[in-house]
């Protein structure tokens, strides 16, 4: 029997992967900013053993059969095939946010299933190969395995379209503030929103400008410039959620409360508070300040009609291996 267990935190995209080159490999359109969310986390135990009949998953301790058993089979697939390996696998995972609901939870689970697999299996897979592997799971999956602030290479194909960390978790003390209005599954996955994407007029004219926005954000971060890291996060989470809204069929994620929360985010900034906004593939709103601001956002989001709760994060590190004992 060979086991390990591994974490990792999910991510909050600044600058959006939204639609694919090749669907299968999970190639970007173009490439995207990201900053790990250290406060939330997937842990999972892959047990490969011949006393295991066929792949199971258990997730916050409920069996998942079907679709999602299925992405996670085909990547234990990958894993079995590098290491020259016949035996099934158990799956245990848990979550300490909400899961499905627009708060990239595929991306911890399928960095932390890429690396706990290959661990478990015998691998010892350097960063890159291992960001390549989370991304055949889930394309976001692959910038929830380096460290702190993240760039997806786009790439041209499956060998050179991996992650990389642009700032380590203490390069810049922000915080994710999630106002979470629909802890809920999402009607519509993200794989399926990804296929429709070209369906929208809009979205070669978003591809295309990509390359500014990446550059902008990549400087922003680099020299903790919040201002224009606000003003190029907000554009690019409007570009998405319009290419989103004008994609056949549309896909419309924002609820009402979605929109009020993104208004009062744009009057608090103009009454002079650090903060902005971006939305990710759900209804829910992150919004991002300083450490210093955390505990005055927080209560402002609480007291708007319709937000469920705030969950509150600073930068996250990489994925890490928390138990590889190897065979047992």
């Amino acid at each position: 029997m060979y086991t390990a267990t591994a974490i990792a935190h999910p991510n909050i995209a600044f600058i959006k992967y939204w639609g694919n080159r090749d669907d299968v490999l999970r190639i970007p359109a173009n490439g995207s900013i990201s900053m790990n969310l250290g406060a939330l986390r997937t842990r999972t135990t892959v047990t490969f053993s011949t006393d295991i009949a066929e792949d199971s998953l258990s997730l916050n301790g409920r069996r998942i059969r079907g679709a999602a058993l299925q992405r996670v089979s085909a990547l234990l697939d990958k894993v079995r095939e590098m290491a020259d390996l016949l035996m099934a696998a158990s799956v245990e995972s848990s979550n300490n946010f909400p899961t499905g609901a627009g708060i990239a939870s595929s991306a911890s689970a399928f960095a932390a299933l890429a690396l706990a697999s290959s661990a478990a299996a015998g691998l010892h897979l350097d960063e890159a190969a291992l960001s390549r592997l989370a991304r055949t799971g889930s394309g976001s999956a692959c910038r929830s395995v380096p460290d702190g602030f993240v760039e997806w290479e786009a790439g041209t194909g499956d060998a050179d379209s991996y992650a990389h960390s642009l700032a380590p978790a203490e390069h810049w003390d922000l915080h994710d503030c999630i106002a979470i209005v629909n802890a809920g599954h999402k009607p519509t996955g993200s794989s399926r929103g990804h296929k429709s994407a070209s369906s929208s007029p809009l979205q070669t004219a978003r591809v295309a400008d990509a390359p500014r926005r990446l550059s902008l954000c990549r400087t922003a971060i680099l020299e903790r410039d919040f201002s224009r890291l606000a003003e190029v996060a907000e554009q690019d989470s409007n570009l998405m959620h319009a290419v989103m809204m004008t994609s056949s069929p549309p896909l419309f994620y924002w609820e009402p409360v979605t929109l009020a929360i993104i208004r009062a985010v744009q009057d608090w900034r103009k009454a002079g508070t650090p903060v902005f906004y971006t939305v990710d593939a759900g209804p829910n709103v992150h919004v991002l300040c300083p450490a210093r601001k955390v505990a005055s956002v927080q209560k402002r989001l609480a007291r708007i009609e319709g937000v469920q709760s705030v969950l509150c994060s600073p930068v996250g590190g990489p994925a890490r291996l928390v138990q590889s004992g190897g065979v047992v």
